[in-house]
């Protein structure tokens, strides 16, 4: 996990997003948002969800489980 932090900055950089608009979009403070990104708060699955939506990733990429940024196929149900 030690890239995750790093990694989930990068991808709201990447993105030209602020910490306020992430924030926003994830209906929340942004000093909230911040101590996610800095790693000083667990993220909750749902929001690492809504994270990997917005970013188009997968939560594993994210969590620094794997290097590919493509987001896996929606399973049919």
């Amino acid at each position: 996990m030690d890239s995750f932090y790093p990694r989930l900055r990068d991808l709201r950089e990447d993105h030209d997003f602020t910490q306020q608009q992430v924030a926003e979009y994830l209906n929340m403070k942004q000093p909230q948002y911040s101590r996610y990104e800095r790693g000083l708060r667990d993220i909750p699955t749902d929001i690492l969800i809504r994270l990997a939506r917005l970013y188009n990733t997968s939560v594993d990429y994210m969590l620094g489980l794997t290097n590919k940024t493509a987001p896996y196929p929606k399973t049919q149900k």
